[in-house]
C-alpha cells in the first residue's frame, strides 16, 4: 500500500455522505472529475474498491463502510483537537446562536444557564430549537446538536455519545391499566407523533413494532407527548434524560429493547478555533455527562 494522500480522504468522506459525484462536487466546489480522479487514487493507494458505481449514485463497498469508520473517527479527533487549542477564561464574551432539539433546550440546557452565565457573564447564549433543523451553511446559527449527522456542507462535527430512549408511562396509568410483565404492552395505549413527522425515529420506531395503532394521543412534539404520559393518558416513547428526576414516570420497556440516537455537535469550519464556541461546546459536553446513564458511550 503506498502512502496515503490525507487530501483524498476529504473527497472519500464527502461521496460518503452526499452519494454521488455531483453532491460531492457541489459540497467541495470543484468539478465531478476531480472528485472522481481522487477517489480513484485513493482506492489505488489503498488496493481496495471504496464504492460500487451505479446510475443512481456512488454506494460504500464493506471495505469503504470500514473505510469510513475509521476515517470518521480521525475526523473526530482532529475536531476535538481544534477546539481544545483555544484558552476560556471569564472574558470571553460575544454571542453564540445554537440550534438544538427542544426536549434539550427546555429541560437541559436552560435549567443550567444560570451556571453557565456565572462562568462566562460576558457570553450570551441564543436558542434555537424546533423539529425544524437550522441551517448551519446559512448561519441560522453557529453551532448545533443533531441526532442526524449532517451529510453535507463545510461543517466540523463531533459526536457527543448517544441518547437512550425507553418506553414510560406513569404510575397511575399502570395502575389503572395492568398488564402481565410478559407482556408489557397488552391492553395500553400509545402516545404518537403526527403523521407529518412520521420520518423521525421514534415515529418510525412506534410504528415498526405496530404501536401505531389505535393510538391513545397524537401529538406534534415530545413536551406534548410528556405532559400527555405523566397525565395518565397512555405510553410514550421517550429520551430517557426527559423524565430521569421524574419518580411518577416508570420505565415499562427498557432502553436495551428500544434504541439509541446518536449525538452530534456539528459548527462552520471557518469557527474550528473560536473561543466562544469552545466554552459552550465543553459546557454541553460536562452537562450531558452528568445525565448518565440517560446518556451513554459519551466522546
Amino acid at each position: 500500500m503506498k502512502n496515503i494522500n490525507w487530501d483524498d480522504l476529504r473527497y472519500f468522506l464527502s461521496v460518503a455522505r452526499t452519494g454521488s459525484l455531483t453532491g460531492s462536487a457541489a459540497e467541495l466546489q470543484v468539478s465531478q472529475s476531480t472528485v472522481s480522479r481522487r477517489i480513484i487514487a485513493l482506492e489505488q493507494d489503498l488496493n481496495t474498491t471504496l464504492f460500487a458505481r451505479h446510475a443512481t449514485g456512488y454506494f460504500l463497498t464493506d471495505q469503504g463502510r470500514d473505510v469510513l469508520r475509521k476515517v470518521s473517527a480521525v475526523e473526530d479527533s482532529i475536531t476535538a483537537l481544534h477546539i481544545g487549542l483555544a484558552d476560556l477564561d471569564a472574558n470571553t464574551e460575544g454571542t453564540i446562536r445554537l440550534a438544538t432539539p427542544e426536549s434539550l433546550a427546555v429541560n437541559m440546557i436552560i435549567p443550567a444557564l444560570p451556571e453557565f452565565i456565572s462562568r462566562y457573564p460576558k457570553l450570551r447564549l441564543e436558542i434555537i430549537s424546533g423539529v425544524g433543523v437550522a441551517d448551519l451553511s446559512r448561519y441560522e446559527a453557529d453551532l448545533a446538536i443533531r441526532l442526524v449527522r449532517p451529510q453535507s456542507g463545510n461543517l466540523i462535527m463531533q459526536r457527543l455519545g448517544a441518547m437512550n430512549s425507553a418506553i414510560y408511562a406513569s404510575a397511575d396509568y399502570l395502575h389503572r391499566h395492568p398488564a402481565p410483565s410478559s407482556d408489557p404492552t397488552s391492553g395500553r395505549a400509545f402516545i404518537i407523533w403526527d403523521r407529518a413527522y412520521s420520518h423521525l425515529p421514534t415515529a418510525s420506531w412506534l410504528a415498526k413494532q405496530g404501536y401505531d395503532a389505535n393510538p391513545a394521543l397524537i401529538t406534534s412534539s415530545v413536551a406534548e407527548q410528556y405532559a400527555a404520559a405523566k397525565s395518565g393518558i397512555g405510553l410514550a416513547l421517550l429520551p430517557s434524560f426527559l423524565v430521569a428526576h421524574d419518580a411518577d414516570m416508570i420505565e415499562v420497556i427498557p432502553n436495551n429493547q428500544v434504541f439509541s440516537e446518536d449525538l452530534w455537535l456539528t459548527t462552520h469550519a471557518d469557527l474550528r478555533s473560536s473561543v466562544r464556541i469552545r466554552a459552550i461546546s465543553e459546557f454541553l459536553k460536562e452537562l450531558i455527562a452528568r445525565y448518565q446513564p440517560a446518556f451513554s458511550d459519551l466522546a
